[in-house]
């Protein structure tokens, strides 16, 4: 059986996560099942009632998460210092759907959009002292950085080759010369620390606010063990002048992240977002253009004052 969706990911709709229920977890037959507001890509949400949420793959890349927020997100939750997803059970595939799922509890708060939180500069600190928390979590046996991360906690030269591209198609565009300096630098600043967590995407939508407080930080999917630096990004796409230097000064203070690692950063900041311009160049989405872009002008700015530093 197939069904269909709104927007044609994995064949998911409200149909499916109902026929999933009703055949693996009868308990809950009897609850609506409604999309959540914002959705994610990776992955599709539904409400269960009031106080569940039914999450599916939308692509077997994305599958390896399933398990791994499964089995690790447990044990990490005591340490941290706000709310992550809580598991409540994983189905199986089943009624057409190929990919195992999960059943979750629903986590109150509105993601950290403009105009959504508080006092940045304060946010930021809370956000750095999470990834902190996370980083200080026993790492033994945890999933080493790979495919099922998208090789955050790599080395950002996994993606070397396609950051060249879009350099090349950029040029012109943007500054070039200079890119290709924040890179170069990047892959020059090897990391030898011991592996550690890290949650790979921390980002707005990732960060749930109530009160313009962080409450929770949700979307474990990229996380893994490795090198930190990808938790980092946030301090160009998100963060600037004062609320950049809160959330660079609350690692300091932890004796956390050499140059190294903000190099590395800078690495993966730029990757992504000469990888968005270039799309959106194409789509013709001029304000994905515009902010990918504004990152990668604040990263080129921040490189230029740490050599001049050096």
């Amino acid at each position: 059986m197939t069904t269909t969706t709104r927007d044609g990911r994995a064949g998911i709709d409200a149909a499916l996560v109902r026929r999933l229920i009703a055949a693996q977890f009868p308990q809950w037959a009897e609850l609506p099942v409604t999309p959540v507001e914002i959705d994610g890509w990776d992955n599709r949400t539904y409400r269960l009632g009031t106080e569940l949420t039914v999450r599916l793959p939308t692509a077997a890349g994305y599958v390896p998460a399933v398990e791994k927020e499964h089995r690790w997100l447990p044990r990490l939750a005591p340490s941290l210092p706000v709310a992550v997803p809580e598991i409540v059970a994983q189905g199986e595939p089943g009624e057409g759907y190929p990919f195992p799922w999960s059943v979750r509890r629903w986590i109150e708060g509105e993601t950290a959009a403009r105009g959504r939180v508080g006092d940045l500069t304060r946010f930021a600190v809370a956000v750095a002292e999470f990834v902190l928390a996370l980083r200080r979590c026993d790492a033994t046996g945890g999933p080493l950085a790979g495919a099922h991360s998208f090789y955050r906690g790599a080395p950002p030269a996994h993606y070397d080759e396609e950051t060249r591209r879009c350099l090349k198609e950029l040029k012109g565009v943007v500054d070039t010369g200079r890119a290709t300096a924040v890179w170069d630098a990047a892959l020059a600043a090897e990391w030898r620390g011991e592996p550690v967590w890290f949650h790979g995407d921390i980002a707005p939508g990732n960060l749930l606010v109530s009160g313009g407080e962080l409450t929770a930080v949700i979307d474990f999917g990229t996380s893994g063990v490795g090198d930190p630096a990808c938790d980092l990004v946030i301090a160009w796409t998100t963060f600037g002048g004062a609320s950049r230097e809160a959330f660079r000064e609350t690692f300091r203070e932890a004796g956390g992240h050499d140059d190294g690692a903000w190099a590395r950063a800078r690495g993966w900041a730029l990757w992504k977002a000469l990888l968005v311009l270039s799309q959106s160049l194409d789509s013709g989405d001029e304000e994905q253009a515009a902010d990918s872009r504004r990152v990668i002008n604040e990263v080129l700015a921040d490189h230029d004052r740490f050599a001049q530093r050096g």
